[in-house]
């Protein structure tokens, strides 16, 4: 696993798989086809299967060693859930061990937000058969907005999927009173705070690092594919409210490219996280970071 080191903040990621099942415009509804052709020479073939049509999306989490804490910014796939639609996901687990880390060693875990490829390794199956929380030291950051728009109760997206979700994935936390709930802003230390970016999800957030000159954004699902810092008003078929996150998307990349902060999705291949500059009313990449990359398009 390829580990960067941004002032006194190491920050590792975490490969689970990658799916290629999606075409661009199934991906982007109203996106345009053309930009992925325009710009073959950067997009094919980390981030797209020219051949196939296919747009790659990486699952994967982030490991930081911050403030002699260990934390993990989400937790993936449910290992096997083969959920409709959904491939299974690898072991969070077996995947923190080559690095080192046990689950009793984790401290926090940040949940962008409550899509079940973000935190379906918050928990694991107990002797019992039940769902208890897979880090037991650590508290678990839910965003208010998101627990209160995916809570069965009141949610009308996708009932059903949503609502395993929240019995496998949330239910444990709350009820091992592991959780911690934040609005708006949750500073964490003296180089992590985390904000509310809503669009994607109503309580979706981005965490922002700063820490010895070096500035990032962990940016969760704002971004889904880099042709979308050429054309920041396009969302992913999977926003809640399109235009919301299409405005967010742009106030964040704003502020990545003004401030040389590096932008970290969690979805991206390839080198898997750059720095952005201003082009015209969109964006382009400056310098891509260079993790490496774990699969080659199919």
């Amino acid at each position: 696993m390829h580990t960067i080191e941004l002032g006194d903040v190491a920050v590792t990621m975490v490969p689970h798989l990658d799916d290629w099942s999606l075409s661009p415009a199934r991906y982007f509804p109203g996106g345009d086809p053309g930009l992925w052709e325009a710009n073959r020479s950067w997009l094919s073939p980390a981030h797209w299967d020219a051949d196939a049509g296919r747009v790659r999306a990486a699952v994967q989490s982030w490991l930081l060693r911050s403030g002699g804490r260990t934390i993990i910014i989400d937790t993936g796939l449910a290992a096997g859930a083969g959920r409709p639609g959904a491939p299974p996901g690898a072991s969070l687990p077996a995947a923190l061990s080559a690095a080192g880390v046990a689950p009793t060693d984790v401290d926090l875990v940040i949940c962008t937000h409550l899509h079940a490829d973000h935190v379906g390794g918050n928990t694991r199956r107990d002797a019992g058969g039940g769902r208890v929380p897979a880090f037991p030291n650590a508290r678990y950051l839910f965003s208010r907005p998101d627990l209160d728009f995916f809570h069965p109760g009141t949610l009308t997206e996708e009932p059903g999927r949503s609502a395993t979700v929240y019995a496998e994935s949330i239910e444990p936390i709350l009820r091992a009173g592991q959780a911690l709930i934040w609005d708006e802003r949750h500073v964490i230390d003296e180089n992590l705070e985390l904000t509310l970016a809503p669009g994607h999800t109503p309580g979706h957030g981005v965490l922002t690092l700063t820490s010895g000159g070096d500035r990032a954004v962990f940016v969760g699902d704002l971004l889904h594919a880099p042709v979308q810092l050429l054309a920041p008003e396009v969302s992913s078929c999977f926003c809640h409210d399109p235009a919301g996150a299409a405005r967010t998307r742009r106030q964040v990349l704003e502020w990545a490219a003004d401030h040389t902060a590096l932008v970290i999705p969690a979805h991206f291949g390839g080198a898997r996280a750059l720095e952005v500059e201003r082009n015209g009313s969109a964006f382009a990449p400056r310098r891509w970071a260079g993790f490496s990359d774990t699969a080659p398009a199919p």
